[in-house]
């Protein structure tokens, strides 16, 4: 299967965050949100201000080792969430669900939202923006820096 490619923009990353806040903000108040590092970081700065939430917390889970895919592993858990009653854990994308499963573990009571989701994590959010196909690559800002593209009819 061909690997397609979305890249996603400062603006566009933002205008979709506050999507996410609008979602979110009827399902609310929240206690606090729980960041995801590192791509959960900027949507849910984003999240925090518009829902006026000033408790923010994070989680760090590694699932990888150099460039093989491993365990996931909990290098920093988020302590004041409990076990997730009345938070908002917020991430930047959802793909197989590695991640999320071990947060869902330690926060059982949280409502899970993504940006951006793929069908074999899908199931794992509670509430998310925009699904991209599974086989999509999704090229966020703080991993790209402008240049030239080949126009898409030389691709095929």
């Amino acid at each position: 299967m061909a690997v397609k490619y979305f890249t996603v923009t400062w603006d566009q990353l933002h205008r979709d965050s506050r999507a996410l806040a609008w979602r979110l903000l009827e399902l609310g108040p929240w206690t606090g949100i729980v960041a995801i590092t590192r791509g959960g970081l900027i949507p849910a700065a984003v999240i925090a201000r518009e829902l006026e939430c000033r408790v923010v917390e994070t989680i760090s889970i590694v699932t990888y080792d150099e460039e093989e895919r491993g365990e996931a592993r909990v290098v920093k858990s988020p302590v004041a969430a409990g076990d997730g009653t009345g938070w908002l854990v917020i991430d930047d994308l959802v793909d197989t669900g590695t991640t999320l499963r071990v947060v869902r573990a330690l926060l059982p009571g949280a409502h899970v939202a993504t940006v951006y989701a793929k069908p074999a994590g899908k199931p794992l959010v509670d509430t998310f923006i925009t699904e991209v196909s599974q086989e999509t690559w999704i090229l966020f800002p703080w991993d790209t820096e402008p240049q030239f593209v080949a126009p898409i009819a030389r691709l095929t």
